[in-house]
């Protein structure tokens, strides 16, 4: 059986995701589309939505056939390290080819900025680091490297946020999964920022503010999404009385930053020298998330820079731990979240040539990241009341959804 990967994090999974499931599968013509999901936090440093159970049955009923969780220690990184573990754990799943979505939709300038980087990676890696310790976002260091080196980007926008991890997930492959075949398809409609509903085909970003705004699911909000996902947003907030989002954990924030140590607040995974003092200053006098955020926020730490840190502070990743995970060339364990009978049939058929443990059930292994996935989903589910925060925390040891 052949499987294309995709790297996702359906917060919420909407019509777009689905026309991206649907053309990545006749693109690469595979049996098996396998996704590698972010699990309660993604990229950017923010609460998933709803949580990864309900997100995994809305993709699997709408044409994901298997869906395996990125651990947390790469899910909430910048590109590089994130498009890294997805690409190491689509790879542990020996997928033969990933597709993902572009703003350029065309695969050749990805491969040949990547053989520009590859021929000049000294002095992409002198220049990255000089614009980084002049306080550059990482985008923006990233952005001025390759321009020094005279990468040609011309061909598509390399500020777009779709380009730029197609950009990451190009060179990861190359690194390391060189026969994985990489494909891309363009991004239909609404772009990846856009905050207007309009539509079938709207952003996450946009679908996310309205839900926040009306707090129900109206029919302008449900015109964007599958039946399934409306079925599984309904499901969560009858459970939860909740759709996630930042303002819900600040005060689980205001008292970790306010009673931890300034010393132990610099051990925290993404904390230069000396921010862990400016947190402290500017928690005390904020009410809120967003004007913590404003704050904190300058031209050298950027809006989702903070926004991961703030995460870190949440779950307690040390810079120990992500050190010893996130310079490894391959990940510890695949994690099962759901699968069709599609998807467990091509696991029953690959899965005694993967190199790394397969887990549907994290007692089963004894692992220093499951721990951390532990803290992951505690933080997570910290704002929820306590019977339904139990409940939800059980299902952390329970079994992968099977739709059939």
């Amino acid at each position: 059986m052949k499987a294309c990967g995709i790297i996702v994090e359906y917060n919420p999974f909407h019509n777009g995701h689905a026309y991206h499931v649907m053309q990545s599968k006749q693109k690469s013509n595979a049996d098996c589309i396998a996704a590698v999901m972010s699990g309660p936090f993604l990229q950017r440093g923010e609460p998933a939505i709803i949580d990864k159970w309900h997100r995994t049955k809305a993709a699997l009923s709408a044409g994901v056939d298997l869906v395996i969780e990125l651990p947390y220690i790469f899910a909430v990184q910048h590109s590089d390290f994130f498009s890294k573990g997805a690409v190491l754990s689509l790879a542990a799943l020996q997928v033969d080819s990933i597709c993902f979505g572009s703003e350029n939709g065309n695969i050749e300038p990805f491969i040949k900025a990547y053989e520009d980087l590859n021929a000049h990676q000294h002095a992409y890696e002198s220049s990255l680091k000089e614009e980084l310790s002049r306080g550059r976002s990482y985008p923006d260091a990233a952005r001025m490297a390759n321009e020094t080196i005279g990468i040609s980007l011309n061909e598509f926008d390399y500020s777009a946020p779709n380009n730029i991890l197609g950009y990451s997930y190009v060179k990861q492959i190359r690194a390391f999964a060189p026969h994985i075949e990489p494909l891309t398809i363009k991004r239909k409609e609404s772009n990846y920022h856009d905050t207007d509903l309009s539509g079938r085909m709207a952003s996450a970003t946009s679908i996310r503010k309205a839900l926040k705004k009306q707090n129900k699911l109206t029919s302008h909000i449900s015109e964007a999404l599958p039946e399934t996902t409306i079925d599984e947003l309904h499901a969560y907030y009858n459970q939860s009385n909740l759709w996630h989002d930042w303002e819900d954990y600040f005060n689980f924030l205001h008292y970790t930053i306010m009673t931890t140590p300034a010393k132990d607040l610099q051990a925290i995974h993404g904390m230069d020298e000396g921010l862990e003092h400016r947190f402290k200053q500017m928690i005390k006098s904020s009410t809120s998330f967003q004007e913590f955020m404003q704050r904190v926020k300058t031209k050298r730490y950027t809006w989702t820079r903070l926004q991961r840190l703030c995460t870190h502070i949440l779950v307690g990743l040390t810079k120990e731990e992500a050190t010893a995970y996130l310079a490894k060339e391959t990940v510890p364990y695949i994690r099962v979240l759901g699968m069709t009978e599609t998807g467990r049939q091509y696991l029953n058929v690959h899965k005694k040539r993967f190199n790394v443990p397969l887990i549907t059930q994290p007692q089963k292994l004894s692992n220093g990241l499951l721990e951390t996935e532990e803290r992951a989903a505690a933080a997570y589910f910290s704002p929820l009341h306590a019977e339904v925060r139990v409940n939800h925390l059980k299902k952390e040891y329970g079994p992968p959804v099977l739709i059939k």
